[in-house]
């Protein structure tokens, strides 16, 4: 269904956009994750192109390009300096760990294990090609759900933490 813009008065048309701001806030704020906030910067953007008596489909254009703007532009920024002393989860401090393989690890098989202070975990390779045998050394370079996902250590590089 295709609104026109004639049957839409603006006021009812800054009421729609306000509705829009608001609701992207709303789910901002459940969110908090820097996800909504440019698109509700573009809603405001729109409803004010609307009060100095923009057509909609211009309106329309302005809430894209003005949230997409926000998105490219100061995401980056925010992502870097929001939240900076927030502190890692047990599982991200396991990221960047070198640890020693306890069971061969094969992703087709679907088969691995590591001992990681003191805890056993499900271990797979970065690579599906990559198989890593028991006694190897392996540094954790993410963590997916329950399982460390590692790459083999080339050989000479420090084992300071297995």
């Amino acid at each position: 269904m295709v609104i026109e813009a004639a049957i839409l008065s603006t006021s009812a048309l800054s009421l729609i956009w306000l509705g829009i701001f608001i609701i992207l806030l709303v789910i901002e704020i459940f969110t908090v994750g820097l996800t909504t906030i440019w698109f509700a910067g573009g809603a405001l953007a729109a409803m004010a192109a609307n009060l100095l008596g923009v057509d909609l489909v211009w309106q329309i254009i302005i809430f894209l390009a003005v949230s997409l703007l926000l998105l490219i532009f100061t995401r980056p920024w925010a992502v870097k300096h929001l939240n900076r002393k927030r502190l890692r989860t047990n599982y991200e401090s396991e990221i960047g760990k070198i640890i020693r393989i306890t069971e061969r690890v094969d992703n087709l098989s679907q088969t691995g294990k590591s001992i990681v202070d003191g805890q056993e975990w499900t271990v797979r390779a970065k690579e599906d090609t990559e198989i890593l045998e028991k006694g190897d050394t392996a540094v954790v370079v993410a963590v997916s759900g329950v399982k460390l996902i590692v790459e083999k250590v080339k050989e000479g590089k420090n084992e300071r933490n297995v």
